[in-house]
C-alpha cells in the first residue's frame, strides 16, 4: 500500500467521489508556461501540460491569449481559470493571469504582483515585505516550467513574471491575507498543486481506517502528521512505513479521540509551529477559520522559557506564529520546545489514560525541526 492509499486524501476522495482541483500556483504556472513559450516562438500551446512536485501532468485549457509588440519588446500574457474541483475554495472559478516579458541575460526570474496579487507588507511570512504574494512553492514550480521551455526553444530563461488575478483584490476580502499584512489581493499559493476537497467527515473517516489499517498491520507506532513535509520529517526521523502515517491535516482531535479508543503504544504527532501552538493552548480543530495562533498565549509560554518582558510583548503582538518563533530563536528562547511540550500535555488529557505515549514535533515551513516534546 503507498502513501495514498493508506486511507489518507486519495482515499478519502476515492470513497467519496470528491473531485480535486488545482491550486492558484498551478494555474498560475500553466498560464506562465504557456506565456513564455509563445514569447519564445509566437504560438500559444493549448491545452498547456505541467508537471506537478508529486509527478502529475495536468493539462490546462487557456481562457485568454495576448502576444502584443511594445516598443523594442514582445509581451505575451495567458489566462486560466482556477477549478477547485468539489473543495468550497473562494477562488473557484477565478481566471489567473501571467505576464511574461524578457529581460537582459542574467536576470533571472523576477516576479511582479498584478491587480488582485498582494504584496506583503509585514514579517514573519515566508517572503520578504515588499514581496509579491507568490508562495515559494509556486515560485520554484514557475522558475522550473521557464528553464524547461528556454532550454526546448532557445530562450535564456532571463524573465518577468508579473501574475494577476481577476477580483482577486474583492476574493482577498474573504480570506485572511488583510490580517497577515497581505495587502491589494490574493496570495498565490500550493504545495504540491493540487486543492483537495474539504469533507470533514470524510477526512475523519480517512483518519479512523488509517489507525485501523496500521493497528491491523501489527504496529506499535503511529504519527498524526499536518501534511506532506510533516510526514517527511517523521520518516526521516523515525523510518515509519507509509501506513503508519496519519493525515492528521487539521483535525488533531479526530485523531486523538480515535486512538484514545484503539490505542496504539506511541503516537508521534508533527506539523508546523503555528498549527501545533493551537493545539498547545488547546484546540482540537486546527483550521483558520476554527483557531487562530494566540500571540499572547505564546508570550506567556516564552516568559516560562525566560524571555523578558520586552521579548514578551514583542510575541504578543507578532503578526505571525513565525514571527514570534524567530523572535524567541535570536534571544535563545526555546519557544519550539515549549509549545511541543505544552502540546503533548494536551493530547495526554484528550488520551485520558489510554495505554499511549506521545511526542510532539514542530516544524518550520521547511521542514526542519524547532521544537520537540
Amino acid at each position: 500500500m503507498n502513501a495514498e492509499a493508506r486511507g489518507g486524501r486519495s482515499a478519502q476522495l476515492k470513497h467519496t467521489g470528491l473531485r480535486p482541483g488545482w491550486t492558484t500556483g498551478a494555474c498560475a504556472t500553466a498560464a506562465t508556461t504557456a506565456a513564455y513559450t509563445a514569447l519564445l516562438t509566437g504560438d500559444f500551446p493549448d491545452p498547456v501540460t505541467i508537471t506537478l512536485p508529486k509527478g502529475q501532468t495536468p493539462a490546462f485549457a487557456l481562457a485568454l491569449e495576448e502576444l502584443t509588440a511594445g516598443p523594442g519588446e514582445a509581451v505575451a500574457m495567458a489566462g486560466v481559470v482556477k477549478d477547485a474541483g468539489d473543495d468550497p475554495d473562494v477562488t473557484h472559478g477565478a481566471l489567473v493571469r501571467s505576464t511574461v516579458r524578457r529581460l537582459p541575460p542574467g536576470s533571472g526570474v523576477v516576479f511582479r504582483a498584478g491587480p488582485g496579487v498582494g504584496t506583503v507588507t509585514l514579517p514573519g511570512l515566508p517572503l520578504d515585505v515588499g514581496e509579491p504574494a507568490v508562495n515559494p512553492v509556486p515560485r520554484r514550480l514557475m522558475r522550473e516550467h521557464v528553464e524547461r521551455v528556454a532550454a526546448e526553444h532557445g530562450g535564456t530563461g532571463d524573465v518577468e513574471i508579473t501574475v494577476s488575478v481577476d477580483h482577486g483584490e474583492e476574493i482577498a476580502r474573504s480570506t485572511w491575507n488583510g490580517r497577515l499584512g497581505i495587502l491589494g489581493g490574493l496570495s498565490i499559493l500550493g504545495t504540491t498543486g493540487v486543492v483537495v476537497p474539504y469533507s470533514c467527515s470524510a477526512w475523519i473517516d480517512s483518519i479512523r481506517r488509517g489507525v485501523d489499517v496500521a493497528r491491523a498491520a501489527g504496529l506499535t507506532h503511529v504519527a498524526g502528521c499536518t501534511g506532506s513535509t510533516s510526514e517527511k520529517t517523521v520518516v526521516s526521523e523515525y523510518g515509519l512505513p507509509d501506513i503508519a502515517l496519519l493525515d492528521m491535516g487539521d483535525f488533531a482531535g479526530a485523531v486523538l479521540k480515535y486512538v484514545r479508543r484503539h490505542p496504539v503504544a506511541r503516537l508521534t504527532i508533527c506539523g508546523g509551529f503555528a498549527k501545533l501552538s493551537k493545539l498547545a493552548a488547546g484546540h482540537l480543530d486546527l483550521h483558520s477559520a476554527r483557531s487562530q495562533v494566540d500571540k499572547p498565549f505564546l508570550a506567556g509560554l516564552a516568559r516560562r522559557g525566560g524571555a523578558d518582558e520586552t521579548l514578551a510583548s514583542r510575541i504578543a503582538t507578532a503578526n505571525t506564529g513565525l514571527e514570534a518563533l524567530r523572535l524567541c530563536e535570536a534571544a535563545n528562547v526555546p519557544l519550539g520546545d515549549l509549545v511541543a511540550a505544552r502540546a503533548r500535555d494536551e493530547a495526554l488529557s484528550v488520551l485520558r489514560g489510554a495505554p499511549v505515549a506521545v511526542d510532539v514535533i514542530c516544524i518550520d515551513r521547511a521542514g526542519v525541526v524547532v521544537g520537540r516534546g
